[in-house]
């Protein structure tokens, strides 16, 4: 595993760090790093090695997030969501989608969210209904992380005919009737290609379908979404690690010249930097909580993963406003990189399940009550 992680640290050097300013002015999708990822097996990390893939777990392609966050967000959610994904597949997908990804060649998402119940991703309001070639999917996704630029989609929908909230398909991007439905000038994150998407009969086989009809939302909350929330975890902590950094490097070499010290030397600026070192290891150590609890099969492992998400996306908006705060009008400017991480760290609290989601999924944890209503 050294020579992966070895070979993710060149890459970042050499492509996604010089890159992830023009990602982030110019919303451009990082088609480079994407590749350069593939071709060193970072995309495959977590395909079993019987499928010809790495064989990583969570706490790998943890390692791959955090360190690629640290540089670029807009290429570590695009990866993240690979991951979320390729989780599933692991599961329930086909071998020869299996085996591209291994070789490098394939990059997945995930395509819940819907206009119709926007964050709600277990409730998805697009349709399956049977045809004489198989299936036809409809639907108005809200937005899909690499839309337009991925090979397939983890793609939800109502069941086919069974009971159930969910099922889930896998739709090759070259699909006939699937269109990107608009364009994303977000905020943050702004080079992910998170746009709408839409779907109109769009046909696909039978066989498309992953695990049983009306039983996705099981297969989602039993793989994807654990992947997705521990990895979402450990994007804030890169990204709070990386602001951290140009955070003190900017406050230790600028100086006061009327004062003769620098602008660390001030002790309301050092309270910031301590606190925004205590949110980092703190948030840190939540990660790896998750992570152990999770390997050691704990009880409480359920409940780290509902928690994870949350608390890590909050201390980066945290630790990303004090910096700003800290380092000041200079903040403000595009050449320090911190006004980027923070207009990034805002969207882990937005994309669902969101903080509050999670947080409401922790009370009910808590309290012995379903997560979801009618479940």
């Amino acid at each position: 595993m050294n020579g992966y992680m070895n070979a993710l640290d060149g890459i970042v050097a050499d492509v996604v760090a010089p890159a992830a300013a023009a990602v982030d002015r110019d919303g451009t999708f990082p088609r480079k790093a994407v590749e350069a990822l593939g071709s060193a097996g970072i995309l495959g990390l977590t395909v079993p090695t019987t499928a010809g893939g790495v064989g990583g777990d969570l706490r790998d392609a943890a390692v791959v997030i955090e360190t690629l966050s640290r540089a670029c967000g807009s290429t570590a959610m695009v990866v993240l969501m690979h991951y979320s994904a390729v989780a599933l597949l692991n599961v329930a997908g086909p071998a020869e989608t299996q085996s591209a990804i291994a070789e490098g060649r394939h990059l997945t998402t995930l395509a819940f969210s819907e206009v119709g119940s926007r964050s709600h991703f277990w409730t998805p309001v697009s349709t399956a209904t049977p045809s004489d070639d198989g299936v036809r999917l409809s639907a108005d996704k809200s937005w899909a992380t690499s839309a337009g630029e991925a090979d397939s989609y983890v793609w939800s929908s109502r069941p086919l005919a069974a009971d159930g909230p969910m099922t889930v398909w896998l739709v090759p991007a070259d699909t006939t009737g699937i269109e990107v439905a608009g364009p994303f000038d977000g905020l943050g994150l702004r080079g992910n290609a998170s746009r709408p998407m839409r779907g109109r009969d769009v046909p696909v086989p039978t066989t498309a379908m992953l695990g049983a009809d009306g039983a996705g939302l099981d297969l989602t909350m039993q793989t994807a979404l654990p992947w997705f929330l521990v990895l979402s975890g450990a994007f804030s902590v890169g990204l709070m690690r990386a602001v951290h950094t140009e955070a003190v490097a900017h406050l230790t070499r600028t100086r006061l010249q009327h004062l003769d010290q620098s602008l660390a030397q001030q002790p309301l600026v050092r309270h910031d930097i301590g606190r925004m070192q205590m949110e980092v290891d703190r948030t840190a150590a939540v990660v790896e909580s998750t992570l152990a609890a999770l390997e050691a099969q704990r009880d409480d492992a359920m409940l780290r993963v509902l928690e994870v998400k949350a608390i890590a996306a909050e201390a980066a908006i945290a630790v990303t406003d004090l910096a700003m705060k800290a380092c000041g009008g200079s903040a403000f400017r595009k050449e320090l990189g911190i006004e980027r991480r923070f207009r990034d760290a805002r969207a882990a609290r937005v994309m669902s399940p969101t903080t509050d989601q999670l947080t409401d999924f922790v009370g009910r944890a808590v309290c012995g009550m379903p997560l979801l209503d009618g479940s």
